[in-house]
């Protein structure tokens, strides 16, 4: 063996080793370089201790030993479901950023401005509701539906989901294309839902109810029973505003009432109830302040067929005191009275299609709808019917104040409205709305049935795209929507709700002006009348006749319908 040689082979391996090992150090030290901006793992609060708040930083990385913010990681990143949601507590209130988003600011503003949701309350999603989610997300979007319109947030891309309303989902049926034109909804049991055919739509309701809209020699007709609804006409025009006229018919009974139309949000158009004359400002304040004592009054309702069955549903105050009290049990009696007629009217309906009047049967509503004695306690609770009080007092302000305008002098009228005006339907000021006929509604997926002398709570202010808003149905009967049960409700019903409340108020004051001064009510100052600046028109004198003919021309389409779909199968 040679040993120089040997020498000479260990040096150049000890000159390897020495230069891969100068590699390897360049290469960690590196490495540390890059990874020198991650902070130190924190120390866990000593056990005494309660752990602060996690919001981790907006701008830096969060650290990798302490929990996300939600307790689970969010996916809703990424095109998939956001699985944070969910009814699950939401953590970041008090407008603190969303680091639960990539460690990104929330998003969650329109505008610049943050969420406040329905209430304006900081922090609140849908329906008002503080710390609330339970949305409904879609894959590829952050997707949670917020705010009084619940739109959805931006999506991974930057762009704006579609508007929608939770509780506004579509209803289960089978929609018919009709021959000739049109179409129907076909509920699952077989009922008739809706028609749309030559300019004429049909609703049933759950209930047996049907509601028919057409438009006839330029006239709007509106049918809501076999012996009720009204026509609408044009009728004049004052400075700014334009009025129509409707001649209503409930039950042959035939009265004229006055609307002022208009537009608002870019949508025509809306119509307000005008009324026909104004008390002097003073009896409003009489009728809105407290009375000197609280007053007992008897009604008299005693054997009235509604009255006993409602009975579990509705009782009146013991003792009133104010008017503004007692004109709230006229107003829930007056509805409920007109539901009893028209449960009756629906029954007789549907005896009559039973009996060969018609081939469109209609279900009709279980249970007796609170039928029970007044000795115990009532659906209607104390604080739904102060609610109402609380409506009352405030239109009796408005009506106090188009008053004293109308008294003096103004040439403009007391109640104009420009297109900056927001209607009742929407007027945040206004919440309570009293039904005042039977409407179905939609509620995540399902419908249900509201009948007059239900209430509901409006919990948005703004529309979606099919011009519905949601709503808490406060107060209910045995077979309709249930109390509690969020709903979605078309912005001219509720329109409609707040003019028949209007004008079942005017009917009130006219009532107590007759009364005051007797059975126990205090006398009233000057309850003397003065016309408004829109006289009443005088009363379509066909009316009648144009509700029968469109009965006859719904009748007709609907036994085409039937024939129609049921061919095409089920």
């Amino acid at each position: 063996m040679n040993p120089v040689g040997s020498r000479g082979t260990v040096v150049r391996s000890l000159v390897l080793f020495i230069v891969l090992a100068g590699l390897i150090a360049v290469a960690e030290g590196q490495h540390d370089k890059k990874g020198s901006s991650s902070p130190p793992p924190r120390p866990a609060p000593a056990p005494h201790m309660s752990a602060p708040a996690q919001h981790a930083p907006v701008n830096r990385t969060a650290p990798t030993n302490r929990p996300p913010m939600n307790t689970r990681p969010s996916t809703g990143m990424g095109n998939r479901p956001n699985t944070t949601m969910g009814n699950r507590p939401n953590t970041n209130m008090g407008n603190r950023p969303n680091t639960n988003m990539g460690y990104r600011p929330n998003n969650n503003t329109m505008g610049g401005r943050t969420n406040t949701g329905t209430t304006g309350r900081p922090g609140s999603t849908t329906m008002g509701r503080p710390g609330t989610s339970g949305n409904m997300n879609r894959p590829g979007t952050m997707g949670n539906a917020h705010g009084p319109m619940g739109n959805a947030n931006a999506n991974a891309n930057g762009r704006m989901a579609t508007r929608m309303n939770p509780v506004n989902r579509p209803l289960p049926g089978r929609q018919v294309s009709l021959r000739g034109g049109g179409s129907a909804v076909i509920r699952p049991n077989g009922q008739i839902r809706t028609i749309n055919r030559n300019g004429m739509q049909i609703n049933h309701g759950m209930n047996g109810s049907r509601t028919i809209v057409s438009t006839h020699n330029g006239a709007r007709v509106v049918t809501t029973g076999r012996n009720s609804g009204y026509v609408q006409r044009a009728y004049v025009t004052r400075g700014r505003n334009t009025y129509v006229s409707r001649t209503v018919v409930v039950n042959h009974v035939t009265y004229t009432h006055v609307y002022r139309s208009y537009s608002y949000g870019g949508y025509c158009c809306y119509y307000r109830y005008h009324p026909a004359y104004y008390y002097a400002p003073v009896y409003y304040g009489w009728a809105y302040n407290p009375w000197p004592a609280p007053v007992y009054y008897g009604w008299g309702w005693g054997h009235s067929p509604w009255y006993g069955y409602y009975g579990g549903y509705f009782a009146p105050y013991p003792v009133y005191p104010s008017a503004a009290f007692w004109l709230t049990d006229y107003l829930i009696a007056t509805n409920l009275q007109a539901a009893y007629e028209a449960r009756a009217a629906a029954r007789a309906a549907a005896a009559n299609s039973d009996n060969g009047g018609g081939d469109q049967q209609q279900s009709q509503p279980s249970g007796d709808d609170n039928s029970a004695t007044n000795s115990g306690p009532v659906t209607l609770t104390p604080e739904v019917k102060e609610a109402i009080a609380e409506e009352v007092k405030a239109q009796l302000a408005a009506q106090q104040a188009e008053a004293q305008q109308s008294s003096s002098g103004s040439q403009e009228s007391p109640a104009a409205t420009t297109s900056q005006d927001v209607p009742a339907a929407l007027d945040p000021a206004r919440h309570t709305f009293i039904v005042a006929s039977d409407l179905t509604v939609s509620s995540n997926g399902q419908e249900c049935q509201l009948t007059a002398g239900d209430v509901i709570k409006r919990t948005s202010d703004t529309p979606d795209e099919d011009r519905k808003v949601t709503a808490t149905v406060s107060a209910s009967k045995k077979s309709d929507c249930a109390a509690g049960q969020e709903i979605a409700i078309g912005v001219d019903d509720l329109q409609e709700m707040h003019n028949k409340f209007e004008e079942q108020l005017d009917n009130g004051m006219k009532d107590l002006s007759s009364k005051q001064g007797q059975n126990g009510l205090p006398k009233a100052p000057d309850t003397k009348t003065v016309p408004s600046d829109v006289p009443p028109p005088s009363p379509d004198n066909n009316a009648a006749k144009t509700l029968e003919e469109q009965q006859s021309a719904a009748d007709q389409t609907e036994s085409q319908v039937v024939k129609e779909a049921f061919s095409q199968g089920s």
